[in-house]
């Protein structure tokens, strides 16, 4: 998982750094892809907060394998936590990357 910034301002606020547009940038493309972030939308919305492939699979035309590839993309974005139950892995949204994200990606305030 990608290592926490101490702070993160908006981008229309302070300008970045460049260690902090590339991990941004690490983010937002890994939210770029459709099936990613529908994917994120429904482990978010999933009972419980948390999902497992099994669960998000009939959602898609598409394999286990093919998803389990998009949720480690989102999961070393740092989007996605899990937690293993047996053998089945729980898949939740990390509720302070999207405060990041939305920190950054908000606009500038009015005067």
């Amino acid at each position: 998982m990608p290592a926490e910034p101490a702070s993160l301002a908006s981008v229309t606020e302070t300008a970045l750094s460049t260690a902090e547009a590339e991990e941004l940038a690490h983010v937002l493309r890994a939210i770029a892809d459709p099936v990613r972030l529908r994917l994120l939308s429904l482990i978010a919305t999933h009972p419980g907060g948390q999902a497992c492939v099994y669960d998000l699979s009939s959602e898609f035309d598409l394999t286990g394998p093919t998803i389990s590839h998009h949720l480690k993309v989102l999961r070393a974005a740092g989007l996605v936590g899990t937690t293993r139950d047996g053998n089945r892995i729980h898949h939740w949204v990390v509720p302070a990357s999207l405060a990041r994200l939305s920190i950054a990606l908000a606009p500038k305030e009015s005067v």
